[in-house]
């Protein structure tokens, strides 16, 4: 039994790796394509290159899902293929080992899967996000068309480009007194964060004070800039609600709360996140049911076409449930179980019926 675990793991997880490469591998080039009119100043196509390369971790994440589901059909639609699984069941194997061998590979790439969401591509999304906004607009002078716009109190922030850790370029504030009038605006090249002390230190710092009747104009080497904004926040505004962490999202879903803000969007992409492991499982599972069933006398091209159209109908009840559960008011959690529900109902009723 250990040798026949080996093999029909071996080749599942031969699938899953070769349907997740090509893929990701076809994202990537899509990606190069649409981001080719982003080259301007000093953003070259090398650099572009290095972009994507860098948010490739979070594009696996987010294909970990389907590539199982149509790795698990490439995999064992092999075995049947060549009479494999005619003999392993002839040998007498159950149905129910030939799933927890097959969930086996499927359990690495949850658990790559969660290293890869929790640990890396947060990071390297907010990196590259960074890194682009840098080399298109520098540090030198504020540019409002992009980046990311922060309000906090009578404060209002740009920021040209952010950088994980506490690292701001070409930081504009503009102050407002109580009657909204523009007040004092400010440029630095650079902000960053001291973690120790809790503040922000300004280099290069251009100033214009507002008077009635005048304007003055200061230059300062630094400032000390004390702010409520935090690494972590800016992370949150940074980057969307399902490229953050999921303790970043515990985090933020708690802050909201405590606000009083309506924390839906994030409650979503935290369950989301949370349930993946479920999710993956699920599709694996229907994908071995339809090759015990529907699909056991089907050509390998059809087995592949039926597990993409699977995955993207998945994904479009995924899509539909979670923005209706924010509008309608009902839960994101029952959002993001009722299609994983699904696929398990569906997959253990055809299971059930090709025994």
């Amino acid at each position: 039994m250990r040798i026949l675990s080996r093999h029909i793991g071996r080749s599942v997880f031969a699938a899953i790796s070769i349907t997740l490469l090509v893929i990701v591998g076809l994202d990537a080039v899509t990606a190069i394509i649409d981001e080719a009119d982003s080259i301007r100043r000093n953003y070259r196509f090398i650099d572009l290159l290095i972009y994507v390369a860098t948010t490739l971790p979070s594009r696996i994440y987010e294909y970990i899902p389907l590539s199982c589901l149509v790795g698990c059909l490439f995999g064992l639609g092999q075995l049947a293929n060549d009479s494999e699984l005619i003999v392993i069941r002839a040998a007498g194997v159950s149905t129910l080992r030939i799933v927890a061998y097959v969930l086996r590979p499927a359990l690495v790439f949850i658990f790559v899967g969660l290293l890869l969401g929790e640990y890396f591509a947060p990071y390297l999304d907010q990196l590259a996000k960074g890194q682009r906004e840098y080399l298109r607009k520098g540090e030198s002078a504020p540019d409002s068309s992009s980046g990311l716009w922060i309000k906090e109190g009578d404060e209002v922030m740009h920021f040209n480009a952010v950088f994980p850790g506490g690292v701001l370029f070409g930081v504009t504030r503009y102050q407002f007194s109580e009657s909204r009038q523009l007040s004092e605006a400010s440029f630095s090249s650079r902000a960053t964060y001291n973690s120790v002390a809790g503040h922000w230190m300004e280099e290069n710092v251009s100033i214009t004070r507002f008077y009635p009747e005048r304007t003055e104009s200061d230059k300062l080497i630094t400032r000390q800039w004390n702010s409520e904004l935090s690494p972590q926040l800016l992370l949150v505004n940074v980057l969307p609600p399902s490229g953050l962490s999921i303790s970043t999202l515990y985090y933020y879903i708690d802050f909201l709360q405590q606000q009083g803000t309506d924390a839906a969007v994030y409650k979503l992409a935290f369950w989301r996140k949370i349930l993946q492991p479920l999710t993956i499982v699920g599709l694996v599972i229907i994908g071995i049911a339809f090759v015990f069933g529907p699909l056991r006398g089907s050509t390998m091209g059809l087995k592949i076409f039926i597990g993409v159209i699977v995955g993207i109908v998945f994904n479009i009840i995924q899509d539909m449930l979670g923005p209706s559960s924010i509008v309608m008011g009902f839960s994101p959690l029952a959002a993001v179980l009722t299609p994983i529900a699904v696929c398990l109902l569906i997959g253990g009723y055809l299971l059930r019926r090709g025994r």
